[in-house]
């Protein structure tokens, strides 16, 4: 029997290509307010240089007095330090704890550090009690004011602290709250690798590419409430324009610049933290402004044109990449998110391990049949080609013919160690490589991801695994790396999408298979699109090597119940499919490496996948 396909794993088609995941903040239990992005960032950077410098505090104030007033303090302060508001909170006296609840109380100490940009809290040398104060010295580190150093009056009754909002940042008197006033640089330009420029402009961002140059370069506009404590973590204004998709989230900081400004003490009651310039304060910290730097890409503006246009608004991705070097040349669509199955592409995949274990050979005879169980002995589900097709022959016309019912058990030959090892160093379970880390957590591209083990005894898992089915999921950058992996030897290369080196992944050249073995697999590739599934794809004195693939999602809804006769079996449903095809041209020497993937297609992967891949070779290399 067929058997079933998984539940469908797709993105709406309004998604942005670079969809973000974010994480929510871990709870921390009803005595305590949540925590905002602030606070969870100041946490993890503050704690360890603060905790430091108050072990020498306390040791000191000990040796001192060791009053209960220096003990609450240093309580308070590392409590501070830690960002445990709840904590601080219970060092404060009845009365302020009354007029300052622990929900009041800790988003004073977030609008302070939001303000400020803190990053890191320093406490050192204590004197006192004195007349019921306790006069510490405190360094902050911020991100747009450097370090700010002042004092911290903490006045007592009752061995407790008579706290008041002035005391959520050194150097206020009562009555102030910390306020700033800042200068925003003008946005620096997104460029192609010849200098076009994909995004410019300030306040609207433009290009010649039109919008052919979004996918690429993502969009500028007021960030969510999901993004927005990101952006002000940074010290950037939350209500002001800025990066939130595609390269321009990913290089923000870069190319938004650094806000110069004022850094004041207000009064309470000002609009903060931003206040206007009527507004009077004292200053305690100046900020120099530094101007956005541009982003060179290595994007080809005429390709990326083209690759947007070939899609189509089609809901999927394409990725275009140089077959020499991995370089990304042009993205289209959901090209590096919404993984999906990749079918049968992922044969090439399945084709290197066998090789590399010498499990088949160009001249093996397979007998054409319609379906098969790969693992007889274990019970494993039947595996049928697609429309039920005979298939088979030698192993060549197996792979341009996309034999289900060789592939599949050829997958349990391998076997499952194999199988994963082989796959990972295509890609599967690797971080991409389109940028830097900081760059990378701020997109959270898709990855290529696939079981780390196949618990099922029947082996039904490994073998549909083999044919790109199941719990393997793939984007079309990923799947552009395999082509290009094939295409450079046996090496797979980082895909990055950005020229200057600092701004690159932390990656290098993985030799995925031998020379010999890169060859027989272009062979494979080359009857696809001569005389297999691909043909499509094939271009007049252009070679194409390629490979189609078309994974089955599940049913489509709402299909009408077929009437059969009685003793006969009902029709397979529809499925919805997702096509792909995945190539590179020339085929004896490569320049370009593509992958096309259409979501919810209207027919296979070498029927409608194929000829945008030719669309777009063909204008690069005809």
């Amino acid at each position: 029997m067929r058997r079933r396909p998984p539940e469908r794993r797709r993105a709406a088609e309004d998604e942005p290509s670079d969809e973000r995941r974010e994480r929510g903040p871990a709870s921390h239990g009803p005595t305590k307010a949540a925590l905002s992005e602030r606070q969870r960032r100041l946490r993890y950077r503050a704690a360890p240089l603060a905790v430091l410098a108050l072990i020498a505090f306390v040791v000191g104030a000990v040796m001192a007095a060791g009053s209960a007033e220096e003990d609450s303090a240093h309580r308070f302060l590392e409590a501070w330090a830690s960002q445990d508001f709840a904590a601080m909170h219970d060092e404060l006296t009845p009365d302020a704890q009354a007029q300052y609840p622990l929900e009041q109380f800790s988003a004073a100490y977030d609008e302070a550090q939001s303000a400020s940009t803190a990053t890191t809290i320093n406490a050192g040398e204590a004197s006192g009690p004195e007349n019921d104060v306790i006069e510490i010295e405190v360094g902050l580190g911020t991100e747009i004011f450097g370090d700010v150093n002042g004092t911290l009056k903490l006045p007592f009754q009752d061995e407790r602290i008579a706290w008041g909002p002035h005391l959520t940042f050194p150097n206020l008197e009562q009555g102030e709250r910390v306020g700033r006033r800042l200068t925003l640089s003008e946005r620096a330009s997104i460029l192609a690798k010849d200098g076009t420029p994909l995004a410019e402009g300030a306040e609207v961002r433009d290009s010649p590419l039109g919008s052919a140059a979004i996918d690429v370069t993502g969009t500028v506009e007021t960030p969510d409430e999901e993004l927005r404590p990101k952006v002000e973590a940074s010290g950037y204004p939350g209500d002001q324009e800025t990066g939130v998709s595609g390269l321009e989230l990913a290089f923000n900081s870069r190319l938004a610049g650094k806000p110069g400004g004022e850094l004041l003490a207000v009064p309470e009651g000002s609009a903060l933290p931003d206040v206007p310039s009527s507004t009077q304060g004292r200053v305690l910290a100046n900020a120099q402004q530094a101007p956005g730097r541009d982003v060179r890409t290595t994007i080809d503006p005429d390709l990326q044109e083209v690759t947007v246009s070939a899609l189509a608004g089609q809901a999927g991705g394409i990725a275009v990449l140089d077959a020499r070097n991995g370089e990304v040349r042009a993205l289209a669509g959901s090209a590096y998110s919404a993984p999906q199955p990749p079918g049968s592409t992922f044969k090439v995949v399945t084709a290197t391990a066998a090789l590399e274990e010498d499990l088949v050979k160009l001249d093996d005879y397979f007998e054409p049949v319609t379906s098969t169980n790969p693992s007889v002995e274990t019970g494993a589900n039947t595996i049928d080609n697609a429309h039920d097709e005979l298939c088979g022959g030698s192993f060549e016309e197996t792979f341009a013919d996309s034999c289900n019912t060789v592939f599949a058990p050829l997958g349990v030959d391998v076997g499952e160690e194999k199988l994963i090892e082989t796959s990972e160093r295509y890609g599967w379970n690797q971080p991409v490589t389109l940028y830097d880390a900081e760059a990378t957590e701020a997109v959270q591209p898709g990855e290529m991801t696939m079981p780390t083990s196949f618990d099922d005894e029947t082996l039904t898992e490994l073998a549909v695994s083999a044919i790109g089915q199941g719990e393997i999921l793939a984007t079309p950058l990923g799947m552009a790396s395999v082509a290009q992996t094939v295409a450079g030897g046996g090496v797979r290369h980082p895909t990055p999408i950005v020229t200057e080196p600092p701004l690159r992944a932390d990656a290098q050249p993985v030799q995925v298979t031998s020379k010999e073995n890169a060859r027989v697999l272009t062979g494979l590739m080359r009857a696809v699109v001569t005389y297999g599934t691909g043909t499509a794809a094939g271009l007049s004195g252009v070679e194409v090597a390629g490979k189609t693939g078309t994974a089955e999602l599940g049913p489509k809804p709402n299909q009408p119940q077929v009437q059969v006769a009685p003793g006969e079996e009902p029709p397979d449903p529809e499925q919805i499919v997702d096509a792909w095809f995945i190539a590179f041209a020339p085929a004896q020497k490569p320049k370009l490496a593509i992958a096309v993937m259409l979501i919810d297609a209207d027919g296979d992967g070498g029927e409608v996948a194929a000829p945008i891949a030719a669309q777009i070779l063909g204008s690069a290399l005809g």
